[in-house]
Formats: structure tokens, sequence, C-alpha cells
């Protein structure tokens, strides 16, 4: 039996009411396929779609799904279908759920997926519970499932950002795209670069007589005086045979 989805607050009304601003740039685009969009504008929708559950910073050769596309332009599946085609695959847990802790992956699926910011703390903890006790697809499925979803974006619209605007404020909120894919926790984990690409550094004399590169460079220098002396400087005093035509 599946454990209950916790109970919390909503933190903010903004989101939660209708918009009366003027339409400007800030506003969200919507991509719908209600009214059976021509094949541009299905291509444009699908774009958007991957744009959302991506974002421009995932969008690879590897994130697109040929399959899922053209069941979507044939109308075998709706858009909240495939969304949750893109969200389920294996690229999007490898870039994001894997490279995430629950909570940071919570947070990015609620941006994603209903458009808005988190509430508070404990509504990462009530989906984080969901994520550990039903995996990655419950999880998913819990969302696209959710009142909110369907109430906001039914089957066929594209989620967006909802009510950027904010009243009082001359700017409204920074778009979710410009949240990192990863946090700190998972970054402090990636391999050091390699020390071939190390950043240069002023020669010190001293350092480098002490240093393991000092022998190196001395062979290498001590190879390169015999060279001139065997080729030019004992052929001039007649030592040698001249080799190099003098």
């Amino acid at each position: 039996m599946p454990i209950p989805l916790l109970n919390y607050s909503p933190s903010s009304q903004n989101h939660r009411v209708s918009g009366y601003e003027i339409l400007g740039d800030e506003q969200p685009r919507i991509y719908t396929a209600e009214n059976l969009p021509s094949p541009a504008e299905m291509d444009v929708l699908i774009l958007a779609s991957y744009r959302q559950i991506f974002h421009e910073q995932q969008i690879l050769s590897s994130t697109q799904k040929p399959f899922l596309e053209s069941q979507l332009r044939n109308g075998q599946i709706t858009v909240r279908d495939f969304i949750r085609g893109l969200a389920i695959s294996d690229t999007f847990r490898r870039l994001n759920y894997e490279s995430n802790n629950n909570y940071r992956f919570v947070q990015i699926c609620v941006q994603r997926f209903l458009g808005r910011e988190v509430y508070n703390e404990r509504e990462k903890l009530a989906w984080s519970i969901v994520l550990a006790t039903e995996g990655l697809q419950g999880f998913i499925d819990a969302l696209l499932n959710s009142e909110e979803y369907i109430n906001n974006f039914g089957y066929n619209t594209v989620p967006y950002q909802r009510r950027r605007i904010l009243q009082g404020r001359s700017q409204g909120e920074l778009p979710f795209a410009r949240m990192a894919r990863y946090g700190i926790d998972y970054r402090d984990n990636l391999p050091l670069p390699s020390t071939a690409y190390k950043k240069a550094e002023p020669f010190n004399l001293q350092t480098f007589l002490h240093s393991s590169d000092r022998d190196v460079v001395l062979l290498i220098l001590a190879s390169l005086v015999a060279l001139i002396v065997s080729f030019y400087l004992l052929p001039a005093f007649g030592l040698l045979p001249n080799f190099g035509g003098y």
C-alpha cells in the first residue's frame, strides 16, 4: 500500500491566482495541441517540450526520442504522455536524478512539471518520500496525475513557469532554466582536472632545482650541447670530418 502524500501548506498565492498583467516578454508562451497544430507548429511544440523538461543545457542528441515524437505527431499519445516519456527516459534519469540528491531532484521536477517553485521544505520532504517509496516512474506519475497538473496544463499543453510577474516588483522571478542541473554536493565529487591542464605558474629557480623535472631538463640540455659540439665545433678545429659542409 503506497504511503499517502504528506500534507504541506502553500506558502505563496502568486501562481495560484489569475493574472491581469499586460502581455509582455515575461509572460509565458503557451504551447498546446488542442487545436490540431500543423506539422510546423507541432515541431515547435515538441521543441518547447524538450526545452521545458531538459532545459537548454541538457538538449543533446541523446535527449531526442524519435519514437515518442512520432506517436505524438500521429495522435497516438497526448502531450502529457510525451512529457511522461521524456521524464522517465534513461537520459533524464542520468542527467538529473543520478546527479542530485532527492530533495534537489524534487525541486527540479516541481519546477519543470508543475511550473512553480516548491512551497517549502515540507513539500520537498513530502515528494521525496514518494520518490523513495515508489521510485522515479511512480514519482513522475504522481506529479503528472496530480490535480494541480491537470487543472493547469491538462492533457495537451506543455508545462510552463506560471506567474513570473510579482506585484510591486519591476522584474519577475528568474526563469527556472537558470538553475544549475546539479548541486554543490555532486559537483564536489566530480574528478579533478588532469595535471596536464594545471594553470601555468611563474618560473621559480629555487623550486625548479628541487623538482623532479630538473634531471630531465638537464639531460635534454646536455644532449643538445653534445650535438652542437659534434656537428659544428669539432669539425671547425679539424678534430672531426666536417658534417656541415664548411
